[in-house]
């Protein structure tokens, strides 16, 4: 997690304070060393009520911060520019920390402030420089003249943790039949279909080789086993509308999954909301229909195996919920750029009309929410907003699949009862 000082000097806006607890989230989440590189002036001022008061606010870094020491992963700082107020407890709650000589300073409150508060004139080195901090506070532990020997002591550093390390594999697999690229021209730019889900997997799984589950039946769903890059994962991918069947398929599928400590993969490309049921027949098919939606929904939430999505195409309603969308936990969720986000379609928008000055009023109203949802359904604006891990590009996604499959499977290397106290420096 690194500062970027040339932006407001690195100072934390709400949702740079957002970003940094998703890190440390997946960093609890599978027990991953955390290397902190601190530039900033602290919260931004203006803002505060947006990102200090709150428990998922700005205070919630230095929680995790001992939360994570606690349970032994380890962490890491290098002070490498200017650490101001709330900038400065992420060092020193770390468990080692470099300070860069002439570039880093750490203080609650810098020269300016002295100045006002006192009038005192002081320098930054004088009152926190790499010099003070390393031989009379205590507060920082390793003296770098550069930052390039600042990082060759973080290395030296990460070689004493005695962190165990997945064995290296060599495991052979076999490239997929069909070319990543074709990825490009099966993304779908309409959203009143799903495409066949299994033109995508055959271009995602090792040799193209799909061990379905249940192919007869809700068939809707597609759902089975394969390897990614030599990880076994099961797969559940959207190939038309969620129906009753399809979600009890579903639901048997991710409790196989979780009872072999198979992670999952969901594919997500969920059709949009059909009309409403107009006859007390389709109000009962529409019933059952979410009551095995709901039946999958548990499945998904309880299921104790990581779980990765990625979205290709629409993904609307509870239909995103029950495909483990991110109010369900999965581990990491990417989505390609055209996939779309919401609760409906706008294009489903039902349109009607109305006597006199109404019609028109009416028929702009609906069309500034259509607008308005088509804009904030895209992957971008979603991304922008970290309700996401971010936008890959199709031809992309077995790679950074099988990267997020690496790094759950690291976790049983790492597991380590949880003491009474983390690392207190001072």
């Amino acid at each position: 997690m690194a500062h970027d000082a040339t932006v407001k000097g690195g100072t934390l806006f709400p949702i740079g304070v957002k970003k940094n607890l998703r890190a440390q989230e997946i960093a609890i989440q599978n027990r991953l060393l955390s290397v902190y590189l601190v530039d900033s002036g602290g919260a931004f001022l203006p803002l505060q009520a947006d990102l200090f008061p709150d428990r998922s606010h700005g205070g919630r870094v230095f929680y995790n911060e001992a939360i994570m020491s606690a349970m032994k992963i380890p962490q890491v700082a290098v002070v490498c520019g200017s650490c101001t107020a709330g900038a400065a407890y992420c060092p020193t709650m770390t468990e080692e920390t470099v300070i860069v000589d002439k570039i880093g300073t750490m203080f609650l409150g810098g020269p300016p402030l002295v100045k006002a508060a006192t009038g005192e004139d002081i320098t930054p080195e004088e009152l926190g420089g790499a010099r003070l901090h390393t031989k009379v506070s205590g507060c920082l532990d390793h003296f770098a003249s550069s930052e390039k020997e600042a990082y060759e002591c973080v290395r030296n550093i990460i070689s004493t943790l005695n962190f165990e390390l997945p064995p290296e594999e060599t495991t052979e697999y076999d490239d997929p039949l069909y070319s990543a690229d074709e990825l490009l021209g099966l993304a779908p730019r309409s959203y009143s279909y799903t495409l066949p889900i299994k033109l995508i997997l055959s271009r995602l799984i090792d040799g193209s080789r799909f061990q379905e589950f249940k192919a007869e039946y809700g068939t809707t769903l597609v759902t089975g086993f394969a390897h990614v890059e030599g990880h076994l994962v099961g797969i559940v991918a959207n190939d038309g509308e969620l129906t009753h069947d399809a979600s009890l398929k579903g639901s048997h599928f991710v409790q196989l999954c979780s009872q072999r400590s198979v992670p999952i993969l969901f594919l997500q490309n969920t059709a949009p909301h059909t009309a409403d049921p107009t006859s007390l027949s389709q109000a009962e098919d529409h019933t059952n229909k979410l009551k095995a939606q709901a039946s999958m929904m548990a499945a998904v939430a309880c299921a104790a195996v990581p779980k990765i999505t990625l979205v290709v195409g629409g993904c609307y309603g509870n239909e995103s919920y029950a495909m483990c969308g991110r109010s369900f936990d999965p581990n990491f969720l990417f989505l390609w750029p055209n996939a779309r986000v919401a609760l409906v379609d706008s294009g489903h928008f039902s349109t009607f009309s109305e006597a006199g000055d109404g019609c028109s009023r009416g028929e702009s109203e609906l069309k500034q929410l259509k607008e308005k949802l088509a804009e904030e359904s895209s992957a971008f604006y979603s991304s922008a907003r970290l309700w996401d891990d971010g936008i890959i590009l199709p031809q992309h996604s077995r790679k950074v699949l099988s990267q997020c499959l690496n790094i759950v499977k690291q976790q049983k290397y790492q597991t380590a009862p949880l003491q009474q106290y983390p690392v207190i420096r001072m």
